[in-house]
This record gives structure tokens, C-alpha cells and sequence, in this order.
């Protein structure tokens, strides 16, 4: 396993280059086969671990489930100091009546500040810590004033109970605004995005701002210096939900177009020749880039964890390189 430093210029600590995933844990993923995955993960030197404050009402849980099992997790096995813990709020349901979508009336909970102190300290409840390592806001919240939210997060870092802090699902100019606001309230700005990010991307569409473009990329490697606190990107669904290597998975709305079958097939082809699975070479490709990102590895068994793991130490040359990038 490979380690990165991520922060915001006051706070900032080492991290496994492959986060766990950890959303259909307690629902999806029954919890001794979870608490194998843990295991093995922490046993192969992963660090990071990922969850959120609405995973997974939609398998039949109670929004919940993931905080839950990582909480005993941590507490049969006593490893809190040998891990990072993300987890998000922002995005669970406002009313528990009405359904949680991705389109209006999304019904989410939202980034004021009221919602942000509440959901955060309930997390820790939840998850039986007293700090978390990163907090993310879910998804952007254009209803809140950024002021608001911001100065939000700013105070649970005061208290002690956040350390980095981040945002998800959001625009570039959103992520800007907000980190100029933190360094005007004289608080830590967001030290983390979370997007969706792969190896395939989507057609540009008016609204999609879940998507790591080459902007982000690009001014998240700008930061880091004096005046530009640090700022990295974690990469979400980083291998399509196994759509890469599973004809009866569907390619998600928006990538289903023909530079997306040509650089499947071509993952592929590269593959072989390296005696690599598709998955391993996909986020090969995203630790190695001009820009790296952290993915964020979701699998259901022990089986698709080790073949994941595989991918930490597995380098692309830049031939290599160059042929995924021309297609």
C-alpha cells in the first residue's frame, strides 16, 4: 500500500492511496462478510474508510447502517488510531415521508448550520468516536448561504470533533467561493471534493457537477502553496460499479457513448498485456495521472477486495499511459 498527506493548511495526516468504501456495509454486505473486508483491508496497510450519514436507506436500511457496523467494528477490534474516518451529511432525508432523489424535490436535509451540528455529533454517536478525521457535505447546497455552512464546519473544528473538512458533489466555482470564504471567516478551507471520477467519462450536460473535470483537477494541483491552502480529490465509483469487466451491469446515464466502448475495450487490451485485471488498470490509471486523485474501492466481497488491493503497487509507463489517454 502506498500513503499520501492530505489537509487544508492547519490539519493534515497520511492516508492510504485506496480508501474503502463502506456504503452498502450493513445492508447490501451482511456484517461478517463487512467486518472480513475491514480486516483484510487493514491487515494490507488501508488507512481510510468512507461512509455517510444516509447509507444505505435505499437497500433497506435505516440510513444509518454503515456508521453502525464501522462503529462496532472499531470498537470489537480497538483500531480507532489506525484509521481515518470520512463520513458526509447534507444529504439524508428532510422528510422522512417523502422519497430521496436525485432530481427535484430532492428532499435532502441541506447544509444549514443547524442541520451540520446536529448530523455531525450524531455521526459520532453512531460510529462511537469522538472525532471524526474528514467531514464532507454530501451534496452542494444552493438554499444555504455558503457563509453559513462554512462557518458551520469551522466551528466543529474548533470543538475538536472534525478535522479536515470537504464538500461533494458540487461545482468548481462553489468549491472556489467557499474556500475564499473559510480564509475570510479565519477558519480551515474545505481540504477535500469528493467526486465521481474514472477512467471512462461523461458527455457534458448543463447540471452535472458530480464529476471531477480536468478544472478541478487542475486547480486542486495548483494548491498546496503559500496563499492556496492544499486541496485533493477522492474519487467515487472510480470503476463504474463493475461495469467495466460485467456485461449485465449498465453503463451509467451519460457514458453510455462510443469513446466510452472504445476505452473499455482498450482497458482491456492493456490489461492482458500487463497480466492485469480492467479494475486494477483503472485506478492505476487515476493514482498515476498528471493529477492524482484517491479512489474509493466499494467492494462486497474478500475476493473483490484482493483484486483491488492489487492495483496500489501496479505502475502504468507512459506508453502505456499515452494509449489509454489517446482514446
Amino acid at each position: 500500500m502506498r500513503y499520501r498527506t492530505i489537509g487544508d493548511g492547519r490539519t493534515s495526516f497520511d492516508v492510504s492511496t485506496l480508501c474503502l468504501g463502506t456504503m452498502n456495509m450493513g445492508t447490501l454486505v451482511d456484517e461478517d462478510t463487512s467486518f472480513a473486508i475491514l480486516d483484510r483491508y487493514l491487515e494490507a496497510g488501508g488507512t481510510f474508510l468512507d461512509t455517510a450519514n444516509n447509507y444505505s436507506f435505499w437497500a433497506g436500511g435505516h440510513g444509518r447502517d454503515s456508521e453502525d457496523l464501522l462503529g462496532r467494528w472499531l470498537a470489537s477490534r480497538g483500531v480507532r488510531d489506525d484509521v481515518r474516518i470520512a463520513t458526509k451529511l447534507g444529504a439524508a432525508k428532510k422528510d422522512p415521508a417523502l422519497p430521496l432523489q436525485n432530481v427535484e424535490p430532492t428532499n435532502f436535509q441541506g447544509l444549514g448550520a443547524d442541520v451540520v451540528a446536529y448530523e455531525a455529533h450524531e455521526s459520532l454517536r453512531h460510529l462511537g468516536v469522538d472525532h471524526v478525521d474528514v467531514l464532507y457535505g454530501h451534496v452542494d447546497d444552493h438554499d444555504t448561504a455558503i457563509a453559513e455552512t462554512v462557518g458551520a464546519f469551522g466551528k466543529l473544528q474548533a470543538e475538536g470533533v472534525v478535522g479536515i473538512t470537504g464538500i461533494s458533489n458540487v461545482a468548481l466555482w462553489r468549491v472556489v467561493e467557499a474556500r475564499e470564504e473559510a480564509l475570510r471567516q479565519g477558519i480551515a478551507p474545505y481540504g477535500l471534493v469528493q467526486q465521481n471520477y474514472t477512467y471512462a467519462y461523461p458527455t457534458p450536460e448543463p447540471g452535472r457537477h458530480n464529476w471531477a473535470s480536468y478544472e478541478l483537477l487542475d486547480y486542486a494541483a495548483s494548491t498546496g502553496v503559500d496563499g492556496r491552502p492544499p486541496l485533493a480529490v477522492t474519487a467515487y465509483s472510480p470503476i463504474l460499479q463493475g461495469a467495466y469487466v460485467r456485461r449485465d451491469k449498465p453503463l451509467w446515464d451519460g457514458f453510455d457513448h462510443p469513446t466510452t466502448r472504445e476505452r473499455i475495450r482498450l482497458l482491456h487490451e492493456v490489461a492482458g498485456e500487463l497480466g492485469a485485471t480492467p479494475n486494477q488498470v483503472v485506478l492505476a490509471w487515476l493514482l498515476g495521472g498528471e493529477h492524482p486523485v484517491v479512489p474509493i474501492i466499494g467492494p462486497s466481497t474478500l475476493e473483490q477486495l484482493d483484486e483491488l488491493l492489487g492495483a496500489a503497487d501496479l505502475e502504468l509507463d507512459p506508453e502505456l499511459r499515452a494509449r489509454l489517454d489517446a482514446a
